[in-house]
Parts: structure tokens; sequence; C-alpha cells
């Protein structure tokens, strides 16, 4: 009787931890749901907000004023056999627009708009203009839409707008490797000078790559700013996009670069001491406490010493690719605006002005202890190859806002690039006294030094582009 009252009891007992969970469960559920519906309460009201907005009422008041047109005109390019100028357009104002005509000079030409001369907000066409034109003389082409606004571009040397066929092809690919990779090999070469070097000597050299990247850094993203004023409507707010775009490629290479570095040291690490472990034996002279003492011995620290340079390095040559992209970009662009014309002078210019490049790319691996030539060249290539890519990409297929970007993402690894290069330098180092704790900080002349004249060279050099 007892062990059947027993039994009851549990089974009671189980039937109330049952009931218990279930409506625990119950109560779990119910404040998932309402935490749900309270998620979605904002973007409800916001939906009647614009449900609202877009109401005849609301539009009938909002649209008494009168709408003025906007046209951008965003690329111009000149074609031959026959002759002809075709302009690129986009609606950017708030209503529908209609082109009515197009001129060149202040001249009316007949003109053929395709796909449509009505363009909706934000869409796009191509208006042909019929036009023999001259090589290298100036032309403004004119686009007036119905109500009798007109909008217009000014070319300052008109140039035959470049086709993907072998020739051209083979063309942009000659300067990216004149300005890109040649440049870059030339300054790896600077490799063994930069290895023999004091410490203090070397961090010079460390801080005048810094100084050579904030000047690209800058470069990069004064060209942005030219190319978002000149050939992006203020719709797309260019200048913000250049801000954002730097700063996320700032944030996204930092976390990449950190990963990579740790990464790094602990395969060393792991590798040391695998080696350390695999030549002990029991037999040998040792004391008892050397077996456990070898990982302690692959100090993360004397790791770090090892692998941040490479990583550095690694990263500077991606920042440089990434740079030179955009910088490919603008080449290209240039060339199918008919605004540059690429003369020796300018080659050799380019050259001089990229040979520093290789340079911020070895500085780092002077004091590594071993480095494979293949590795030196592959980074060589990462940041010297992607010139040809951006020549053929802003040659065939400009685009501003690809332009901006790239530019961007290019000065936003430069800079991060630099603030790796600065936590380097400017590293706490242990003393050679017996007190470990005392620091010193390797800032000095050499430090400051450097980085002036690596922004002064870069100025000078750039003065012949």
């Amino acid at each position: 009787m007892r062990s059947k009252g027993l039994r009851e009891k549990v089974g009671r007992v189980e039937e109330n931890n049952d009931g218990y969970n279930k409506e625990r469960g119950v109560i779990k559920r119910s404040h998932r749901k309402r935490t749900i519906v309270a998620a979605f309460i904002p973007l409800m009201v916001l939906a009647i907000m614009i449900f609202l907005l877009f109401s005849p009422t609301f539009q009938s008041f909002i649209n008494s004023g009168i709408s003025l047109p906007e046209v951008a005109i965003e690329k111009i390019e000149f074609r031959e056999n026959p002759g002809q100028i075709i302009a690129f357009i986009r609606n950017v104002g708030p209503t529908e627009i209609t082109i009515a005509q197009a001129d060149v000079n202040d001249r009316i030409h007949a003109a053929a708009i395709e796909p449509s001369k009505t363009l909706s907000r934000l869409s796009d066409a191509k208006v042909i203009i019929p036009f023999f034109w001259n090589p290298a003389e100036p032309y403004e082409v004119g686009i007036t839409t119905d109500d009798g606004t007109r909008f217009s571009k000014t070319i300052e040397a008109a140039a035959l707008a470049p086709n993907p066929d072998s020739q051209q092809i083979i063309f942009f690919a000659v300067i990216g490797i004149y300005v890109g990779i040649i440049p870059v090999m030339i300054g790896l070469l600077w490799y063994p000078f930069i290895r023999s070097m004091s410490r203090n000597k070397y961090n010079f050299f460390l801080s005048l790559t810094a100084g050579l990247l904030v000047f690209l850094g800058i470069d990069a993203l004064i060209e942005s700013n030219e190319i978002a004023t000149d050939n992006v409507s203020p719709i797309f707010n260019g200048q913000m996009l250049i801000v954002i775009v730097t700063t996320i490629s700032f944030i996204a290479l930092l976390y990449a670069s950190e990963k990579l570095t740790q990464r790094a040291i602990k395969k060393s690490m792991s590798s040391a001491a695998a080696e350390t472990t695999s030549t002990y034996t029991p037999y040998s002279n040792s004391t008892a406490t050397n077996y456990p003492q070898t990982k302690s011995q692959v100090n993360q620290r004397q790791m770090q010493e090892l692998v941040k340079p490479l990583a550095i390095s690694l990263m500077i040559a991606i920042g440089i690719g990434l740079h030179n992209f955009g910088e490919g970009l603008a080449i290209g662009a240039a060339v199918l605006l008919g605004e540059i014309a690429l003369s020796t002078f300018l080659i050799v210019g380019f050259t001089l002005h990229n040979t520093t490049e290789g340079l911020a790319i070895v500085a780092p691996l002077a004091k590594s202890r071993k480095l494979m030539l293949r590795r030196l060249i592959f980074m060589g290539v990462i940041a010297g190859a992607p010139t040809i890519a951006g020549a053929w990409i802003g040659g065939f297929l400009y685009s501003p806002i690809a332009t901006i970007i790239f530019l961007s993402i290019g000065a936003g690894a430069i800079f991060q690039v630099v603030y790796s290069i600065g936590s380097w330098v400017l590293r706490s180092v242990d003393n050679n006294n017996n007190d470990k704790n005392k620091k010193i900080v390797t800032v000095n002349i050499f430090t400051i030094a450097g980085f002036a004249i690596g922004m002064i060279i870069m100025y000078v050099t750039g003065l012949l582009v």
C-alpha cells in the first residue's frame, strides 16, 4: 500500500511538472508573439504615413508649386563612320520630362533618342547626334526639355571613344603595365638596401612608407570628390558615398588584417611547437623542466615580430592594388572622355610616382628572417596588375559611380594599412635593462622625418603626372 501511495504521489508530482512546463511554454510563446508584434508596430505606422503622403489630397497640396526639371549628362562619346556624338543622359529631377531637342555648340541638330524621349524619374536615355567632329577640338553638347530648360556639358578635347577590340585591349594593357606593374616591381628592388639598415633607419623607411600611403589615400579622396562633383548628379550625393565606402572599407580590412595576423601567428606557433617537440628525446642532457617549456619558448611576441611585417606588407599590396584599380578606372575614363593625352613624359611621370608603391611593400619586410622571392613578386602583382583591369573597365565601360566606389575602397584600404604601420612603428619594445616593466617607444626624429619626406616625395613626383 505504501509503495502504491508513493507511486501515486510521484505521478502527481510529474503531472504537476508537466503542467508547469506546458504553462511555461505557453507563456514563452505568448511573450515571443508580443515581441514580434511590437517590432512590426513602427513599420505599420511608417507604412500608413507613406500611404498618406501618396494620397491625392496630400499630393495636390505638395504639388501646388512648380517642379523644375533636372537632367544629368553623365557621359559623351565621339564615334566615327559615320560621325556621331552620343550623349548619355539621366532624369534626376522630381517629375517626368520630355526631351525636345539637342544642340552642339549652340546649334540645333537632329537627334535620335533611345529608348524614348520621355523619361521618368531616374531613368536614362541615349541621345545620338549625327555630327562630323574633329579630334582635339572642344565641344559643348546641350539637351533641351519640352519646357525650354537647357542642360549642357563641355568636352575640352574630342577623342574617339575606344572600342573593345584587340588593338584597344592591348593599348590599355600596355598602359596598365607601364603605370602599374613595372613601377611597383622597380620599387621592390629596394629590398636588399633596406634590409641592411639599422633599427632607426628601418623605422625611418617604415615612417616614409606611411607618408607615401597617406598621400595616396588623400589623393584618392580628392580624385573621388572631383569625379563626384563633375560627373555625378547631386541626387546621388557622391561625397557621402565616398565617406560611407571609405569607412566601411577601413573597418572591414582592419578586421581582415587582424584575423590574418592572428591566424598566421597561431599557425607559426603550432608549427614551431611541433618541431621543438619532435626534436626532444628523454635521453637528452636537458633537464626535466625543458619539455614543458617548449611551447613557452615559442613566444607569441616573437612570432608577432616575424608574422606581423608579412601581414602588413600583404595588406599594403592589397590596398595599393585597390587604389591602382581605381586609378586605372580614372585613366581609362580620361582617355575615353578625351581629357588626357598619354605622352611619353606623362607615362614617365606615372612610373616615377608609382615606384614608391613598391618601396611601401618591401619596407615592413626588411627585417624578416626569411622571405621567398616568389612571395615578393606575388605581392607586386597584387599591387600593380589591377591597374590593367581598371584601365579596361574605365575605357570601355566608364561609370563615375563605380570609379568613386573603387577609389574610396582603395582609400579605406590605404588608411587601414597606415594604421597598421603606425601601430607597428609606434609599438612599445622591451628595454635592455633588467626591469622588463619599463618600455621605450620607437618615436624619434627618424620616424617624424620619414613620414614628412614620404609625403614630400609623393607630392614632387605627382607634379609630373
